[in-house]
């Protein structure tokens, strides 16, 4: 009795544009997350004044802390590297820190009481635990095509 060899599958088609839609979804991504970091920031400085009943709020703290770790975790996802948390990043420090100088005219975006000086530690503390995170995490499977 002989045996017919197995019938041979043939490999799936090449998609050629799935490399390069994958990279620009990545860059994408990237662009949000750095466009976010600074939209964020903006809202957290228009947020650091808010009193109720003559007393500061401080809610402008809580939402640096939610969005900045929303916005890491978003980076590294859609970039899929770890040295992404740095795009939201960025952007918030490099505004914070423009808020926090004074202009010509005097004007100081970031005054220096307890929430602004709160609203700058716990953000960048923030983005800083998030990195340290993504170091300390195991290497995970590559998903790219």
């Amino acid at each position: 009795m002989s045996v017919a060899p197995p019938e041979q599958q043939s490999p799936p088609p090449a998609r050629a544009w799935r490399r390069p839609v994958d990279i620009g979804l990545r860059a994408l991504g990237g662009l949000v997350a750095l466009a976010a970091g600074a939209v964020t920031a903006v809202l957290e400085l228009l947020l650091a004044p808010l009193r109720v009943g003559g007393h500061l709020v401080g809610s402008a703290v809580l939402v640096a802390v939610l969005a900045n770790i929303a916005l890491s975790w978003f980076a590294m996802e859609t970039v899929g590297s770890r040295w992404a948390v740095l795009l939201p990043a960025l952007p918030w420090v490099v505004i914070m820190v423009a808020a926090a100088d004074r202009t010509t005219e005097g004007d100081v975006l970031l005054v220096g009481n307890w929430v602004g000086l709160i609203l700058v530690v716990a953000g960048s503390m923030t983005f800083a635990v998030m990195a340290f995170r993504s170091i300390l995490a195991p290497t995970p499977p590559s998903r790219r095509y």
